[in-house]
């Protein structure tokens, strides 16, 4: 009898023993989820704390986000309105040019074919047109009077022609923009038989082509 007192005190110690283990196991849980909790309401406190963007700035910074590059379009328009402006003036200046200027003839010594002193400044002045006018094509026609054979006056008159263009060339002038022909006797300017008329048939002409 004795034996089972011991016994039943020894398990009720044993069962004591372990319900307060469990009851001080369990409030630490509770102080870690209060730990756990604190600082999430603290940050929704800061959250609800924090002033609000007001509506006005947010509009102003839209506003100025679209007005800048509208800006920017109206002065690109506006400088390709200038530009087509300069450009229909430029052109309407050089056609105009084109339209005044009249290339004049240069003259031969009887069968030769250089350049004489006193037209080399009539060459320069055209060269210095297709200079300005570089959208400009020129044609050089050489002429002859009517002694010697037709086939060697149509040589005679494509070598004065060339000589001609080669002038011009060593101004600056593009070669590609100058093309010669031959007419031999074909087209004279005077008639007759008198040093005066055939002199005025040993020439150049040039003819504008392409403006």
């Amino acid at each position: 009898m004795k034996r089972n007192l011991i016994i039943t005190t020894v398990v009720l110690f044993a069962c004591s023993s372990v319900f307060l283990l469990f009851s001080c196991a369990k409030r630490p849980l509770i102080t870690e989820e209060k730990e756990i909790e604190a600082p999430s309401r603290e940050l929704v406190k800061i959250e609800e704390e924090k002033p609000p963007v007001r509506e006005e700035v947010m509009e102003a910074a839209r506003e100025e986000e679209f007005e800048a590059p509208e800006e920017v379009m109206v002065e690109s328009l506006e400088d390709l309105e200038m530009a087509k402006k300069k450009e229909a003036e430029a052109e309407a200046l050089q056609e105009r040019e084109v339209g005044e200027f009249e290339p004049e003839p240069i003259y031969f010594d009887f069968d030769k074919s250089s350049i004489r002193e006193e037209y080399r400044p009539i060459l320069e002045k055209t060269g210095a047109f297709l200079k300005d006018n570089t959208g400009v094509k020129m044609r050089i026609e050489g002429n002859c009077d009517d002694r010697g054979s037709p086939e060697y006056n149509l040589a005679l008159g494509e070598r004065r022609a060339n000589s001609a263009k080669q002038f011009l060339v060593s101004l600056g002038i593009s070669p590609d923009r100058i093309e010669v022909i031959s007419y031999g006797e074909e087209r004279p300017l005077a008639s007759g038989y008198s040093e005066e008329a055939w002199a005025q048939n040993r020439r150049d002409d040039f003819v504008i082509v392409e403006r």
